[in-house]
């Protein structure tokens, strides 16, 4: 992203907005009435529509319904979809940052974990627990959509819910409710491709809704749910404070011109109006008070002496400017690391550099933010556990993740967790395939490994130049051949992944080898072939191609504004010089012009970005392919 508009022949037209538009188009942020903004209304349903009818105030016979349409792969028409998708962000507009909730006397409430659009777990658990009501709450904690293919539908479910039953139904919003995010991980994509016509539009009310989901939960005013964690910044108080809705993607602090105007309420509500004012209408000169009446009531102190903070705070109301870029940088930042952080076994504070995002925090502040929010325990997602759930910093931090199988087949249970007036948490585990279930802990683990090896396989595939480089060093004559121990040394070299190679060898070499030792020219071609219909002669690109496979989808979506699946041989074009900029790499525009040319297959000039990225999907040879060979 910082490439774009950079240099001269780099830019992605129109190279002066497109990344404000992505992280902040303002007619998608501002607050206009939804019923203009969607015009669901002119919609007509076809005359052979059999999926299931929606009609509004929702009833529980209704939702029932819908969700008896999923489980049996029905899909919901776009007249409805969208007509749902704008009740609940009308809802959402008038709820806190931090949601509160209470447990009576002898109420449970249910706190689940990542879902990842795995509808067959969500419905299991509401077979098992009960559907949402007043009797049985639910707080779901953030990422509901991306990597599975159902996850338009987790969400149209969990809305129906939100709807009816808004005091018992409580949604966080996750790392992956972000648009941007959405973009790379899936869930644009299937969107786009359930709903063809009207799926721009849908897209750009989620961004919406996306962006108004509350940030945290609190229960009993003891225990705190975010999504992902906290840090040693985080404040309790300024993330009740801020305006959520501005914050459309996390993924970058807010630029001026990124700023949204404000909030403007239906005239004709009253309650509306006192609501919306209360939670985000502030003059940009003047920090707003919170709402009293839904917020955890906190107290933290400032630090500072009465005549510091009242010399601050002249300072920042002469200063426009620095108020604008001091206050929106540190709201920012409370935002990501709620969203993307990890704990960590050692005390302190440092990056997140795994994620590129958040931070990994230490037992000691888990200790420092609770105690000084007078809170006992952390409840998060946002991590893959495989039971379904784990305890950390003297089980102080318990991370809920609810969606099995998520590797692979077998790989993880599901969890979510009861918790009563005690505040004691029981976990009810599960698995959504009964084969999976079965399946013993040898095929299990089998299961898993064989995912993570083919993925292994692809990242030897996408570095097969440097590869070759480092064998020829230990093969001074050329002959071709490097021992079974150089071989070790150097895949562990070029991937700069620490992993057991040694005893990986057997599943990753299984043939070329000579005496002991290896072809590696052949070992590298016996890796992964192209689709049959592909035939590219420059390596180089292709190698590319394979390592930043994923940046590249990416950057299609980006270009796509229309969300048409199509772009132009010349934003193709584009496409690759701004990967070419970032990796500091010369890729020839002749290089980029014989790909273009070997994929568009009906010779439109235009590409299909779906058959492109299917087209460099990484294939295994068969053993029948090796023995001819």
């Amino acid at each position: 992203m910082e490439h774009f508009g950079r240099s001269e022949g780099v830019c992605v037209s129109p190279p002066a907005s497109l990344v404000s538009q992505m992280f902040g188009e303002r007619s998608v942020c501002q607050d206009e009435p939804w019923e203009k903004h969607c015009c669901y209304t002119h919609i007509q349903l076809p005359d052979g529509y059999s999926g299931p009818h929606l009609t509004f105030p929702l009833t529980l016979s209704g939702v029932t319904e819908l969700l008896h349409a999923f489980r049996n792969k029905q899909k919901l028409h776009a007249r409805y979809v969208l007509q749902l998708l704008g009740k609940t962000w009308t809802l959402l507009r008038l709820m806190p940052n931090i949601s509160t909730v209470s447990t009576g006397t002898h109420t449970e409430i249910t706190i689940c974990g990542d879902l990842h659009g795995h509808l067959e777990d969500l419905l299991l658990i509401f077979y098992k627990n009960g559907f949402p009501s007043a009797e049985t709450p639910y707080v779901f904690n953030g990422d509901y959509v991306d990597r599975g293919k159902e996850s338009m539908e987790v969400l149209l479910v969990l809305f129906a819910f939100l709807l009816l039953y808004p005091h018992d139904m409580h949604l966080n919003r996750g790392n992956h409710e972000d648009h941007i995010v959405n973009l790379r991980y899936g869930f644009t994509k299937e969107v786009l491709s359930k709903y063809r016509v009207h799926g721009k539009l849908i897209l750009e009310l989620l961004q919406k809704i996306f962006s108004r989901l509350p940030l945290a939960t609190i229960i009993n005013q003891k225990v705190l749910i975010v999504h992902g964690g906290i840090s040693d910044q985080t404040d309790l108080n300024v993330i009740s404070k801020l305006q959520r809705h501005r914050f459309v993607s996390a993924l970058r602090p807010l630029r001026r011109w990124d700023w949204p105007p404000d909030p403007e309420p239906d005239e004709d509500s009253s309650v509306y109006r006192r609501r919306v004012q209360s939670l985000t209408h502030c003059s940009p000169l003047r920090r707003h008070t919170p709402t009293h009446t839904a917020r955890h009531s906190l107290h933290a102190g400032t630090g500072r002496c009465v005549e510091e903070e009242l010399r601050e705070r002249r300072r920042l109301a002469e200063d426009p400017e620095l108020q604008h870029t001091h206050t929106d940088a540190d709201e920012w930042k409370q935002i990501v690391d709620i969203l993307w952080s990890d704990p960590m076994a050692q005390n302190g504070c440092v990056p997140n550099k795994v994620r590129s995002g958040g931070c990994l925090w230490g037992p000691d502040v888990t200790h420092a933010v609770l105690d000084k929010h007078q809170l006992q325990m952390l409840i998060r997602s946002h991590e893959c556990k495989q039971e379904g759930y784990e305890f950390c910093h003297s089980g102080r931090v318990l991370t809920i993740f609810s969606a099995s199988n998520y590797y692979d087949v077998g790989s993880n249970r599901g969890a979510y967790i009861r918790l009563g007036p005690d505040l004691v948490p029981h976990f009810k585990q599960f698995q959504a395939s009964r084969s999976t279930r079965e399946l013993t802990l040898r095929q299990s683990v089998g299961r898993t490994e064989r995912s993570a090896l083919q993925a292994l396989k692809m990242q030897l595939f996408a570095h097969k130049s440097a590869l070759i480089r480092e064998f020829q060093e230990y093969d001074p004559e050329r002959a071709g051949l490097v021992s079974l121990e150089h071989w070790a040394v150097v895949v562990e070299k070029v991937l700069q992944l620490s992993l057991p190679w040694r005893v990986l060898r057997s599943q990753l070499v299984s043939s070329s080898t000579q005496d002991g030792l290896l072809h590696y020219q052949d070992w590298v071609n016996q890796l992964s072939v192209l689709q049959p219909n592909t035939e590219i002669a420059n390596t180089s690109l292709l190698e590319t191609l394979y390592k930043h496979h994923s940046n590249l989808e990416s950057i299609f979506r980006m270009i796509d504004t229309d969300h048409s699946g199509l772009i132009s041989l010349e934003e193709f074009h584009q496409t690759w010089r701004l990967l070419s900029a970032h990796l500091q790499t010369d890729i020839s525009d002749a290089a980029i012009a014989e790909l273009a040319h070997s994929i568009d297959f009906n010779k439109d000039g235009s590409i299909d970005i779906n058959e492109f990225m299917e087209a460099f999907r990484l294939v295994e040879h068969s053993r029948a392919e090796r023995t001819a060979e």
